[in-house]
């Protein structure tokens, strides 16, 4: 579904990424973990196009998105939901949802039923049921990065990117979220995340991957690196990682 071989990226003259690879199967949630700078945004940027890898190629669903314009990866069917939230302030949350979908429209993606989407992603996020015509910029932290999730999927896309979708939030919005991400995985949405709270990733996660200074130090089934000593002493132990 989505291969990435031998990728290598770079800010300036700054080399951040040495060669990773890793797949994201069809139908199953892929966690990306590491200590903050390891690079782990960066891997998301390289892939969805946001900046262009030195080397190495990005594969999805069999076709080559290596250095593609952002917008052309999305018409090819990758949504991504960034660091940082990133949704239009001036604009209505369903204005959000309905850009979400925008290549649908044009034709580039397969179109379905938009309209019935928009019903089954309020649905999903409750939240934003109750504020659908309000300004995006007018919600919480919270309710915005339901908004850049819920924005991700109006795409109806092959795989969704979710980079750090708990960052900043209070712990009950944390569990709301990865109670979000269990839901679109029940529905068979291809999910590669990104996340800081590494136990709550891998319980949600069917493949883990372990990033350290741009290298892929070690991956396995979610199940086997949540027993991994190694992986336990550095990302599972202590402070508000387990939920």
């Amino acid at each position: 579904m989505l291969t990435i071989s031998n990728l290598h990226a770079a800010y300036g003259k700054v080399e951040v990424l040495h060669g990773i690879s890793l797949e994201v199967p069809k139908g199953k949630v892929v966690t990306l973990i590491g200590s903050n700078g390891a690079g782990k945004t960066t891997t998301m940027r390289a892939i969805s196009g946001m900046i262009k890898p030195k080397s190495g190629t990005v594969t999805l669903s069999g076709k080559d998105v290596t250095g593609l314009e952002s917008h052309k990866i999305a018409r090819a069917g990758l949504a991504h939901s960034p660091e940082g939230r990133r949704v239009f302030s001036t604009m209505s949350v369903t204005d959000n949802l309905l850009l979400g979908a925008f290549p649908r429209y044009t034709g580039s993606r397969p179109r379905g039923d938009i309209k019935e989407d928009l019903e089954k992603s309020l649905e999903l996020f409750p939240r934003l049921k109750e504020r659908q015509h309000q300004l995006a910029g007018t919600l919480s932290g919270g309710e915005q990065q339901m908004l850049a999730m819920a924005r991700a999927v109006m795409l109806n896309p092959e795989v969704i990117l979710l980079d750090e979708p708990s960052m900043g939030l209070a712990p009950i919005l944390v569990e709301e979220v990865f109670r979000i991400i269990l839901s679109l995985k029940k529905r068979g949405v291809t999910m590669l995340l990104v996340e800081q709270f590494a136990a709550a990733a891998l319980n949600v996660a069917d493949y883990g991957y372990v990033m350290e200074n741009g290298h892929i130090s070690v991956h396995g089934p979610a199940d086997k690196l949540k027993n991994d000593p190694a992986v336990q002493a550095a990302y599972l132990g202590g402070g508000g990682q387990q939920h």
